[in-house]
């Protein structure tokens, strides 16, 4: 049982790790009170850049490229998000259906481009980012085996973007009228917040963090666009629910949806994992997560006004 939790603990990481960035982003939207299905399509659009970024200029940046492509990713999933927010916040429309709506956008236009540039519908870069041990740390009994072991540098940047998250949302005034504008608008209208702006500014980080995880996926163990993120930003709202909205538990529940999905990948390596059926293995983490909404959405806390269009007119 230690070998096979000592195989599967360094891919369950990176295999979380977008699902955690995706939740966290799917967090500050709906902690505005807009809630984000589009997040698959965002993380479609963000793998999309960072292969075409990272692709184009590797021969001549090396991993800066990567390390850059990131970057290109966010902001490109910043700007597509706008369209959410302006259909959620001025128009106030159906905020499922918009989101449904950026999903099915995200997946035509970045295949369509991929086509164009490339000639299919798959953009393969080069080289994906390095994997390593951290010093010192790696030594510890057990502890280093499973956590510092073979990581991504973008896992800790994905935890450090969490730390700071947490701290943003509960120490800050920010984080106050954030949270607010999803449980109380009118009352945060009243004490002089401009609810439009910081939903505004919600879904924005919520495509940033989103467009971050599907770049993540593509530099690190996918190594390639392939016009879909196989349903992890679906996952990702999963995880929001089990979570409980709360930063600390996405961590948590990211964790657990990424070991359950690692299973099927490393099944084949482990004899133990040998005797139970792949299709068993493969279908695992999504009957997991139903069974998870199933027993936890009855007690969940949604914020109050999470979906529900802002009408400044009303009280």
């Amino acid at each position: 049982m230690w070998s096979i939790i000592s195989t599967i603990f360094p891919y369950a990481i990176a295999y979380a790790m977008p699902l955690l960035i995706t939740s966290l982003g799917g967090l500050f939207s709906e902690r505005s009170g807009v809630v984000n299905i589009g997040l698959e399509g965002l993380m479609v659009f963000g793998g999309f850049l960072s292969a075409i970024f990272a692709a184009t200029l590797y021969p001549h940046l090396g991993t800066t490229a990567l390390w850059l492509s990131l970057i290109v990713a966010m902001i490109g999933g910043a700007l597509f998000s706008l369209l959410h927010a302006f259909a959620s916040v001025n128009l106030k429309a159906d905020q499922v259906i918009s989101g449904t709506a950026i999903n099915m956008i995200a997946a035509a236009i970045t295949v369509y481009f991929a086509r164009i540039i490339t000639g299919s519908g798959n953009v393969r870069i080069r080289m994906s980012l390095p994997r390593f041990d951290i010093p010192l740390l790696v030594k510890i009994p057990v502890i280093g085996k499973l956590f510092f072991r073979q990581t991504y540098g973008t896992t800790w940047l994905i935890l450090i973007i969490l730390a700071i998250s947490a701290f943003v949302l509960y120490k800050t005034s920010f984080g106050l009228r954030l949270r607010a504008c999803g449980e109380h608008p009118h009352a945060a209208d009243a004490a002089g917040v401009n609810v439009y702006k910081i939903r505004y500014i919600g879904v924005i980080i919520s495509g940033a963090l989103a467009a971050l995880g599907g770049a993540t996926i593509v530099l690190t163990y996918s190594g390639e666009f392939r016009g879909t993120v196989a349903g992890m930003g679906f996952l990702a709202l999963a995880a929001l629910i089990f979570g409980q909205w709360k930063p600390l538990g996405i961590l948590a529940s990211t964790f657990f949806f990424g070991f359950a999905a690692t299973l099927a990948n490393v099944s084949q390596a482990e004899p133990l994992l040998q005797k139970i059926p792949e299709v068993v293995l493969k279908i695992f983490p999504y009957i997991i997560t139903l069974i998870a909404l199933v027993f936890f959405s009855k007690s969940s806390q949604a914020p109050r006004a999470a979906g529900e269009p802002y009408d400044q007119g009303k009280r």
